[in-house]
């Protein structure tokens, strides 16, 4: 019985672990490439880092290209440095002027191409993690998305540019987006001044009054033991003889 037992819970264990790394292995295979805003703060800057799998069992991702918005343009792109990969900003004209941060602007980098040489290309089991600093973000709330096309060396292109839609399933591409939050101006006037409170009165007071009867202490014993010390003294000292 308890042979038969044993075999029936390794067995359980056995299609447990099985399951496990199936459905890990159907995770691994559908991963897509995704966007991680560090502060997504209206009216700040933010470093976005996107985050890009290779999903192809026989080809490597050898280039990214990364459009960046136009009616909520950025009037500051940098770009992180990625070992093996060179990268292009494209600077076009907008469809009409834009005010951003209170200046007009008519043109602007709209988009980034990450190009690998061939010892740094996306390999099978792979990811590579691209940075960029942008800003200044527009009001809370707005949707970012950020359509990405990613490049394989057989000559397959993936864009991800389907939106996602709440409420509905994920498209089978879904473009990377990220919504941006109340600026910090914002969210810090909505806190009283008071909203962090100090020492009290009544703490200062008591502190102070703790203070001043150490003093009193230490006082009064420095006293007694200068009372002490005289006494001793004037014992110690021979008695003059008649």
């Amino acid at each position: 019985m308890k042979t038969s037992h044993r075999r029936t819970l390794k067995t359980a264990c056995a299609a447990a672990m099985a399951a496990g790394l199936l459905a890990f292995g159907v995770s691994a295979a559908s991963a897509h490439v995704n966007v991680d805003p560090d502060d997504p703060a209206a009216g700040g800057y933010t470093h976005l880092t996107f985050n890009v799998p290779n999903e192809s069992a026989t080809a490597k991702t050898n280039k990214l290209e990364v459009s960046l918005p136009t009616d909520t343009p950025f009037n500051a792109v940098s770009v992180k440095p990625v070992e093996g990969w060179t990268a292009e900003l494209v600077t076009t004209t907008l469809p009409k002027p834009i005010t951003v941060a209170g200046a007009t602007v008519t043109k602007a980098i709209t988009s980034v191409v990450w190009t690998a040489d061939a010892a740094h290309q996306i390999g099978q089991n792979e990811y590579q993690a691209f940075s960029i600093s942008v800003g200044a973000l527009p009001d809370a709330g707005t949707t970012i998305t950020l359509p990405a096309t990613q490049s394989y060396t057989d000559g397959t292109v993936v864009k991800w540019d389907e939106k996602t839609v709440e409420g509905q399933p994920e498209p089978e591409h879904p473009a990377p987006s990220f919504v941006t939050t109340a600026s910090d101006t914002a969210a810090s006037s909505t806190s009283s001044p008071s909203a962090t409170p100090g020492p009290s009165a009544a703490a200062s007071t008591a502190s102070s009054d703790a203070g001043s009867t150490a003093g009193w202490f230490g006082l009064a014993a420095g006293l007694i033991g200068l009372a002490a010390g005289v006494t001793a003294l004037a014992r110690t000292r021979p008695t003059k003889s008649k």
